[in-house]
C-alpha cells in the first residue's frame, strides 16, 4: 500500500500518522505540503492528520479546506481513493464538503484529551471489516471542538444509510447522537475525531487503531 500524509501549517500529528501507518501496515508513507497541486501516483489512502491548521483561525479547518492540494484530495476521493481525516481533518473534511455536518465547540467548553471507548456501529466498511465483529474499541481523543452536528433530517439519513461508523460509549462533547466518526455515502471518506494514530501499538495503552490503517490495506 501506497499512502501519504497532507501537512498543513500548523499540524501536529502529520509525523504520528505517518509511522502509525507505517507500522501498522508497513507500506510506504510520503508527506505532502498543503500547497502541492499534485499527489504522488498510485495512491491507496490518503490521511488528513490532527492538529491545528491554519491555528484554527475562522473557523476549524475553514481555511485548511481551501488549500491547492486539496483540489487533488477531493479529485481522488471522488475516484475512489480512500481518505481518512483524523481530528482536524475531520474538520477539513467537512468543511471541504466530503462530508456532512460540522465540528463545533465541546458542549462543556473544554479541551478533552483522554482514552475513548467507542462502538463500531458499522463493521462492514473498508475501513473497519479489520475489526472481525468487534463493537468495542479504544482509542485516545483530544480536542476544544470536536462536537458533531447535523440537523436531524441528515442524522437520520446518517444512521439510515449506515454512514455513522464509531460512536462514543461515553459522549466526551456532547456530538450529536454520540456520533465520533462518519463515512461517505460512497464509504471510502472516513472522518473521526478520536486518534488511532495514538493508538496503533500496545504500548500506547491500545492497538486498536492499527486496525483501521490495516482495514484499509486489505481492501486496496
Amino acid at each position: 500500500m501506497k499512502s501519504a500524509v497532507i501537512v498543513f501549517p500548523g499540524s501536529n500529528c502529520d509525523r504520528d500518522c505517518a509511522v502509525a501507518v507505517e507500522r501498522s501496515t508497513g507500506s510506504a508513507v510520503e508527506m505532502v505540503w498543503h500547497q502541492e497541486t499534485k499527489l504522488p501516483d498510485g495512491l491507496d489512502l490518503i490521511v488528513l492528520p490532527g492538529g491545528f491548521s491554519y491555528g484554527d483561525y475562522l473557523r476549524c479547518g475553514a481555511m485548511a479546506s481551501l488549500s491547492p492540494v486539496m483540489r487533488e484530495v477531493i479529485q481522488a476521493a471522488t475516484n475512489g481513493t480512500a481518505v481518512v481525516g483524523i481530528c482536524n481533518g475531520f474538520q477539513i473534511l467537512c468543511e471541504a464538503g466530503l462530508l456532512p455536518g460540522a465540528l463545533l465547540r465541546n458542549e462543556g467548553l473544554k479541551y478533552v484529551c483522554r482514552p475513548i471507548d467507542l462502538e463500531v456501529v458499522n463493521a462492514q466498511t473498508r475501513f473497519t471489516a479489520g475489526y472481525q465483529g468487534r463493537r468495542e474499541v479504544t482509542m485516545t481523543i483530544g480536542n476544544g471542538e470536536g462536537n458533531f452536528f447535523a440537523d436531524e433530517a441528515t442524522l437520520d439519513r446518517l444512521e439510515g444509510e449506515g454512514q455513522v461508523v464509531f460512536r462514543y460509549k461515553d459522549n466526551p462533547n456532547g456530538s450529536s447522537r454520540g456520533i465520533a466518526g462518519v463515512v461517505n455515502r460512497q464509504g471510502n471518506v472516513l472522518g473521526l475525531m478520536p486518534h488511532p494514530d495514538r493508538a496503533f501499538e500496545t504500548e500506547l495503552g491500545s492497538a486498536d487503531g492499527a486496525i483501521l490503517f490495516q482495514s484499509v490495506l486489505a481492501s486496496a
